[in-house]
């Protein structure tokens, strides 16, 4: 991978993280609660309509690290998930798995997420699986 890269560490990763939380619960939530989507931003999924909306989330992220080489928090803070081997963007199938990787990663205490501020290149669980890297720009 290129020089102009370093590997994004814990806290910069968690602040991209919760400014995605905002950007989505700013966006999608009013629009869940106009098509009565009642738990829009739920993490149980009860219902079809709760599948539907963790469909189009996991959707909308997949998009945006294919695309954009990440979704709107990491590139306001100038952050880009990109294949480990490479350095280009990942792939959809790097996408996908990766975003399933947060599942392991969440189960046992967050350790998965938590094992980026230990990993020697900054990766969670979650980037192991899809064998991507997230870095700053410089």
């Amino acid at each position: 991978m290129s020089h102009k890269y370093e590997y994004a560490g814990f806290w910069i990763r968690l602040g991209a993280s919760m400014i995605d939380n905002i950007i989505i619960l700013v966006a999608l939530l009013p629009i869940g609660m106009i098509l009565g989507w009642e738990s829009a931003y739920s993490s149980e999924l009860s219902s079809g309509t709760d599948w539907i909306w963790q469909i189009l989330i996991a959707a909308f992220c997949v998009f945006c690290w294919v695309k954009f080489a990440g979704t709107p928090g990491k590139r306001l803070l100038r952050l880009k998930v990109l294949d480990e081997r490479t350095g280009e963007n990942v792939t959809v199938g790097q996408g996908i798995i990766r975003y399933i990787g947060y599942l392991p990663a969440f189960l046992v205490f967050f350790i998965g997420l938590i094992w980026v501020a230990f990993d020697s290149k900054k990766q969670g669980w979650h980037d192991k699986m899809a064998k991507t890297v997230v870095v700053r720009e410089l």
